[in-house]
């Protein structure tokens, strides 16, 4: 940060002096007091009062590596749903999940979701797959080098394996893909990440393999990021996987259970989600889905994930079938970018909100994603149920705050 906002001086000024005029803004310290002499600062640059900001329990030192030029703590509502009960291979049993929103009748819909699924038995959750990608470009000669250098991928694997690996303690890569496109060859880099999100982690390890390749092979530079692997960014290849874990959710909804707690049938529900899908459709929207991103928002926010990755996380497949008189509704989320290590994860309220649900630290990932899925399959059932029995905009009134006050 700077004073680059202000008009220049009206006499010179030597540049140490003038930055000394921005008391530590520029120094990244993270003391308490350092923390409240940068937030004074700004309240006078600004003139504006920000006890808010200033008031949180997050030790100072505890925000090194998550922000620069602290000056406090934002603080969101944090509500608690449940219970949802989740038969996966992670993550068995019943539990009461935090999200973190200032949308009102969210969590309100979210837990209904869960009351229904509980009620009807659980979500059965499977985690299918577990990979993050990275997608740098190389530029050879000519097409016929690009060409011998995506033949020569499949047998130096395994020493770009070993080259990956040893740049970190918990990715691994798995597999190399390479397709020449003119004199360029386009990879895919293919990692698992542990608990970690782990999208740092696989850019060192995947710069050390490209550095490798233009040394040792027909690769003359290389261009590490390609933006074909969907990160941050709505993009096809998501449905695919390939960006975390792919996780899917299912239920089988009663027809006893529809009606005393989503006030619908099961052929009401079918019918809106046949129209809802024309609806995709026509707006040419990425996957099938009624909110995802309202749920994970809420979810990454309260336990400490990087909420950008909602925008690949939320490109899922929600289904709804008729069985008889009773319903059964999946929910399918390809590119799940998730940890419980690392990043926001260390900090205070994360730690506690992941602990909610057992999920702090190794080991745990995988019960993380299941639990998700579920959630997230009990925020899609909730509001279809909603628009199809004609009650969400009497839920926004009852709960919501259309009517703001002034």
């Amino acid at each position: 940060m700077t004073d680059a906002i202000d008009s220049p001086p009206t006499t010179e000024m030597p540049v140490r002096r003038a930055l000394a005029l921005v008391p530590r803004l520029t120094d990244q310290g993270y003391s308490d007091a350092l923390i409240a002499e940068r937030r004074r600062w700004v309240e006078e640059r600004t003139s504006t009062s920000l006890p808010h900001v200033g008031t949180y329990s997050l030790p100072g030192e505890s925000l090194r590596g998550n922000i620069e030029n602290p000056i406090g703590c934002c603080q969101i509502p944090v509500g608690v749903v449940g219970p949802i009960e989740v038969h996966g291979e992670h993550a068995e049993g019943r539990f009461y999940v935090p999200m973190a929103t200032t949308e009102g009748a969210l969590a309100r819909s979210y837990e209904r979701g869960m009351v229904a699924i509980t009620k009807s038995g659980g979500a059965t959750c499977r985690v299918l797959a577990d990979e993050n990608c990275l997608c740098p470009t190389f530029e050879c000669d000519d097409l016929a080098a690009a060409t011998v250098l995506a033949r020569s991928i499949p047998a130096l694997l395994p020493q770009l394996q070993a080259i990956a690996n040893a740049t970190t303690g918990h990715g691994r890569l798995q597999r190399v893909t390479a397709e020449p496109l003119g004199r360029r060859v386009h990879f895919r880099f293919g990692w698992t990440t542990g608990d970690a999100h782990g999208m740092n982690m696989i850019v060192k390890g995947t710069e050390a393999v490209c550095q490798w390749l233009v040394q040792n092979t027909v690769a003359k530079r290389y261009l590490l990021f390609s933006a074909a692997s969907g990160e941050k960014r709505p993009a096809g290849v998501l449905l695919q996987g390939g960006k975390g874990k792919s996780v899917v959710a299912g239920a089988l909804i009663p027809a006893a259970v529809l009606r005393s707690v989503l006030h619908v049938t099961a052929a009401e529900m079918l019918e809106l989600w046949q129209q809802t899908v024309v609806g995709h459709l026509r707006s040419a929207s990425l996957g099938y889905n009624g909110h995802i991103a309202n749920g994970l928002t809420a979810l990454f926010i309260a336990c400490g994930q990087d909420v950008a990755n909602v925008v690949n996380s939320a490109i899922g497949i929600s289904t709804l079938e008729v069985v008889g008189d009773d319903l059964y509704a999946s929910v399918h989320l390809p590119s799940l970018t998730i940890g419980t290590v690392g990043g926001g994860t260390n900090l205070a309220t994360a730690r506690e909100c992941l602990s909610m649900i057992g999920c702090v630290g190794s080991g745990k990932v995988g019960k993380f994603a299941e639990i998700t899925a579920a959630m997230m399959l009990a925020g899609e059932l909730s509001i279809a149920a909603a628009i199809a029995s004609g009650e969400f905009v009497a839920a926004h009134e009852a709960y919501g705050r259309n009517r703001p006050e002034d």
